[in-house]
C-alpha cells in the first residue's frame, strides 16, 4: 500500500511531472503537441505505402487495419524506451531532492498514455474516413487501454531501475523492441503465421492488445475478454514484481548516478 500512499501524498508532483513530460516531448518545437498527430500519421503513411509491396495482404481497408495496430504499438515502444532512461535522465534531481522515485517511471507511462489517447483520434478518423462506423464495441476502448497501461507500468518499474545499474541494457531494449515489432501482428494478420510459430503470438502481450484494438475498431466485434483479463492479471503481477525490484534497487540510485 506504500506506493498508493506515496502517490496520493505527492499527487501534485505527479500531476506536474506528467504535464512536464507531455509538454517537454515537443519543447521548442514550432508545431508543439500537433506532432502527436503528425508523427503517427507520417509513420502510418510510410508503412501504408511500403508494407503492401512486401506483404501480400487480403485485408480490405489495409490502412485502417495498419492504423489500429501501429498507434497502440507506438505507445508501447515509446513508453518502454523513455522509461528505461528516465532515472539517468533525471539524475541531477534524484541526487538533490527527495521524492518517491516511482513517480518518474509512472509519469513517463502516463504521459505516453495521454499522447496515445490524443492519437486515438487518428484511428477514429481513419475508421470513419474509410466508410466504417464506430460501434458499441468501441466502449471497450478504456478496458484495453487499462490492460496496456498496467502492463507498461510493470515494465517501466523493471527497466528504469535496471538501467541505472546496467547502462548497456538500454541499447538491448531498443534492439529487442525492433525485433518485437516484426514478431507482433502489426502489418499482417496473426492468422498467416504458421501453426508451429503461433506460440510467439501467445507469449507476445502486444499481440493480444493489438487484436483487442482491431476487434473494436476494425473488425467491430467483441474482443477476446478472457485473453485481456489474463493479460491484465499478468500486468498486475508484473507491477508487484517490478515495484518490489524497484524498491530494492532504488536505495543505490544516488551512488550509481
Amino acid at each position: 500500500m506504500r506506493i498508493f500512499k506515496n502517490l496520493y501524498q505527492y499527487r501534485e508532483l505527479l500531476k506536474t511531472s506528467v504535464k512536464k513530460e507531455v509538454r517537454g516531448k515537443y519543447k521548442n518545437s514550432f508545431l508543439g503537441v500537433i506532432w502527436s498527430f503528425l508523427n503517427p500519421l507520417l509513420q502510418l503513411g510510410v508503412y501504408a505505402l511500403v508494407f503492401p509491396l512486401i506483404i501480400k495482404s487480403n485485408e480490405t481497408n489495409y490502412t485502417v487495419f495498419l492504423c489500429c495496430a501501429l498507434i497502440p504499438w507506438n505507445f508501447f515502444a515509446t513508453a518502454v524506451n523513455r522509461s528505461s532512461f528516465t532515472m539517468v535522465e533525471n539524475s541531477n534531481i534524484l541526487k538533490k531532492v527527495y521524492f518517491p522515485r516511482e513517480i518518474l517511471p509512472i509519469s513517463v507511462v502516463t504521459s505516453e498514455a495521454v499522447n496515445f489517447i490524443i492519437s486515438t483520434v487518428i484511428i477514429i478518423g481513419f475508421v470513419l474516413g474509410f466508410g466504417l462506423s464506430i460501434t458499441k464495441y468501441a466502449l471497450l476502448y478504456p478496458l484495453i487501454l487499462l490492460v496496456q497501461y498496467t502492463l507498461l507500468i510493470g515494465i517501466a518499474f523493471i527497466v528504469s531501475s535496471l538501467v541505472v545499474y546496467i547502462r548497456d541494457l538500454q541499447h538491448f531494449i531498443g534492439v529487442f523492441i525492433q525485433l518485437m515489432f516484426y514478431a507482433t501482428p502489426i502489418a499482417y494478420n496473426a492468422k498467416v503465421i504458421p501453426e508451429n510459430y503461433q506460440w510467439i503470438m501467445r507469449f507476445n502481450p502486444m499481440a493480444t492488445i493489438i487484436s483487442g484494438f482491431r476487434d473494436i475498431f476494425y473488425y467491430q466485434h467483441m474482443p477476446d475478454l478472457q485473453a485481456l483479463f489474463t493479460l491484465f492479471c499478468i500486468g498486475l503481477a508484473l507491477c508487484c514484481v517490478g515495484y518490489a525490484l524497484f524498491s530494492k534497487l532504488q536505495k543505490g540510485f544516488a551512488e550509481q548516478l
